[in-house]
């Protein structure tokens, strides 16, 4: 198994080293963010996507917009086993592949629990690609106006508004505060039925391209006048996701403002919401809604203002989202069976792994603890078993960028691999915040021993860390069903 051929782009501040313990806050509510969730941004080549993607085939497309310069969104799986969404822009498009990767770095630094995060881009030759995190449970457009088995509730659609406005507050603290397009097309739904922005609207369609894809009826009037995008041009497009929230429909916003001004209110609101929330909340959110939809800029509400009127009107706040919608979510049901180690990675405790690694050390490979040991004593084999000295001291005082460092000039030595080493160098990753690095050393230590079960544990836990656990859960299987096949032989 070869390498990543990616490189990594430096999106942090140049004046600031990273940190081990270095997360980011949610500035709205004070919230931790776990950036061990997704991946660094990184610039992926051509080949990797088009293999992602299976050579852009039709049938992973998840959506398509644009007539003169269409954009094409598909699914795919990059080579950690990750789904992610990628976007292929026209060939048109943002013709200065530089200022095309420089602009997805910036949007690939705001990073935040309610945004579709952006991981990557590609920019070879005529192609521009980005690629962001893929999103299992469709668009808002399809809960609101295309549902099957339920519509929208009304909680719902209230935590809806509030995460998106906590998604543009957050937005506008890092200075991005143009989003273009916003609609009920770019708020999509994750695993956890937890509702996002996608951060594909932070970039526009090109270079010097159109802000808007929907129909003129609801584009801001300063964009029609002046063909101009300001920040407050993405309240009035916030507007009109609180009419679509209200009414289950896509109104022009002329045409609700008439029914609001007018006291036809109850005109207004979705009928299937009846008897879900009190007359008071559901006038608060139609005069919020007035508000932003103003014709003049300048009277329209800031988002802090947004943000502070939504935030009173969530009543069921400990209820996850996944049960208000209706979402079938399958359960986790480990194993029976499972070693010490299996049950560390399930639970992801990191340093009860490190322990029972330490503990191992290097006999499990069944036969291979004396690897080194046949080959010739030159000054090279010397050499290789200092690094291999040195890179056990640093993995077992905790010095893991030391033991990274090590162990990865003993992969380059060794004319064998050690799925213990690959197994080491994981983990230090994983400690090291890289849990995508430490899922690519993992399957290393499978591809060395194809049945060793720690091979499979270490992959369950990168994978939880990456926030994908049914797959994780599919490891910890396996590795349990290597485990009590090894048991076995040994009984018998």
């Amino acid at each position: 198994m070869g390498c990543l051929q990616s490189k990594t782009v430096n999106v942090q501040s140049p004046d600031k080293e990273p940190s081990q313990d270095d997360s980011k806050t949610d500035l709205a509510n004070g919230d931790q963010v776990d950036q061990d969730q997704v991946p660094a941004f990184k610039e992926f080549s051509l080949a990797e996507l088009r293999a992602a993607t299976n050579g852009f085939s039709s049938e992973l497309i998840v959506s398509e917009s644009g007539e003169k310069a269409p954009n094409v969104v598909y699914r795919g799986k990059l080579r950690s086993n990750r789904l992610a969404a990628i976007k292929r822009f026209s060939r048109q498009s943002w013709p200065d592949a530089q200022q095309f990767v420089a602009e997805a770095a910036g949007v690939g630094k705001v990073r935040h629990k309610r945004l579709v995060n952006l991981i990557g881009c590609c920019a070879e030759g005529d192609e521009r690609l980005l690629v962001a995190e893929y999103m299992p449970n469709d668009t808002l457009s399809k809960h609101l106006f295309h549902w099957e088995k339920q519509p929208l509730p009304w909680e719902m659609r209230v935590r809806v508004a509030y995460y998106i406005a906590q998604a543009l507050d957050h937005c506008n603290a890092e200075n991005r505060k143009i989003y273009h397009d916003l609609n009920a097309y770019r708020i999509l739904f994750d695993e956890e039925g937890d509702p996002r922005l996608s951060s594909f609207g932070l970039m526009k369609n090109s270079r010097d391209g159109k802000s808007y894809s929907t129909n003129l009826a609801y584009t801001p009037p300063e964009f029609l006048r002046t063909g101009r995008v300001i920040a407050e041009s993405v309240v009035y497009s916030y507007g009109t996701v609180l009419l679509d929230l209200l009414s289950g429909k896509h109104i022009p916003p002329s045409h609700a403002l008439d029914l609001i001004r007018g006291k036809n209110v109850l005109l207004l609101m979705d009928s299937s919401l009846e008897g879900q929330y009190a007359n008071e909340d559901a006038t608060a959110l139609v005069e919020l809604a007035s508000k932003c939809l103003q014709y003049e800029a300048r009277d329209r509400p800031e988002i802090k203002f947004i943000l502070n009127a939504v935030e009173p009107l969530q009543k069921q706040k400990e209820a996850v989202s996944h049960v208000l919608m209706g979402l079938t979510k399958t359960p986790v049901v480990l194993p029976t069976m499972l070693s010490p180690l299996g049950k560390a990675c399930a639970r992801m405790d990191l340093t009860a792994v490190h322990d029972i690694l330490l503990k191992t050390g290097y006999k499990d490979e069944e036969g291979a603890e004396n690897e080194l040991s046949f080959q010739e004593w030159t000054q090279q084999v010397q050499d290789m078993l200092n690094t291999k000295k040195f890179g056990d001291i640093a993995f077992r005082d905790k010095d893991f960028k030391n033991a990274v460092d090590y162990y990865s000039k003993l992969v380059s030595m060794m004319s064998v691999p050690s799925g213990t080493v690959f197994v080491r160098r994981a983990l230090s990753y994983m400690m090291n915040g890289q849990p995508e690095l430490a899922l690519r050393d993992a399957m290393q230590a499978q591809v060395c021993l194809p049945e060793w079960p720690t091979a499979f544990y270490m992959q369950a836990l990168a994978l939880s860390k990456l926030g994908m656990e049914t797959d994780a859960q599919d490891m910890l299987n396996d590795g349990a069903s290597f485990e009590a096949k090894k048991l076995n032989s040994w009984r018998n």
